[in-house]
């Protein structure tokens, strides 16, 4: 049975892989605690990148104009988030938050979460996811201004190389006024409050 996110993949090939990678690892896929292993590993797969089967710009084509007129800024923050560095495949974990001054439409909360998991649900590098969140909001919803931040503590440099833990990266995308205007920018940062407990 070929895999609906690659045809050319099939289920059997994708656990055959598993068991080539665990005997590279030194263990014996045959074993009783390592049998259904493959089988897991190729589920689990399927759920981590998920977000290839999906368009995240038809997460924002449903909008809503009538909102008395409301120009001001709209922030969803802490928008968690499970990815795998495209380097290592190792996970990323972390925190998006999204700010955006309408211009005209507004779109519903639960959507800007969709996008953030169809981008977080592939291999990534945090630069990137950052880039295209902010991006496709920007361009399909064509409001004033974009603020994307992004928080993510990388396992590739945690448990594997240089073994720091306790270390997040941070990345941002300002777009229209965000980028622009520094009062605009300044306030939506204290919006988030980026590495400060909060109440």
């Amino acid at each position: 049975m070929a895999d609906p996110k690659n045809p050319s993949v099939t289920q059997a090939q994708a656990e055959d892989a598993v068991r080539t990678l665990l005997r590279w690892a030194g263990e014996d896929p045959t074993r009783e605690g390592l049998l259904d292993t493959p089988r897991r590993v190729a589920e689990a797969y399927g759920d981590w990148f998920k977000g290839y089967n999906d368009d995240p710009r038809e997460y924002l084509a449903r909008t809503f104009e009538e909102v008395a007129g409301y120009d001001e800024m709209i922030v969803l923050r802490d928008i968690e988030y499970e990815s795998h560095c495209e380097h290592h495949m190792a996970p990323i974990i972390g925190r998006v938050h999204v700010g955006y001054i309408p211009n005209g439409r507004v779109v519903g909360i639960s959507k800007l979460a969709r996008v953030v998991e169809a981008y977080a649900r592939r291999f990534q590098v945090q630069e990137k996811m950052t880039a295209q969140i902010a991006d496709v909001i920007q361009d399909v919803l064509q409001p004033m201004g974009v603020g994307i931040v992004v928080e993510g503590a990388h396992e590739c440099m945690t448990t594997r190389g240089i073994h720091k833990r306790g270390v997040s990266m941070v990345t941002s995308r300002m777009r229209g006024t965000f980028h622009d205007d520094a009062r605009t920018r300044a306030e939506f940062l204290r919006f988030i409050e980026v590495g400060h407990a909060r109440r």
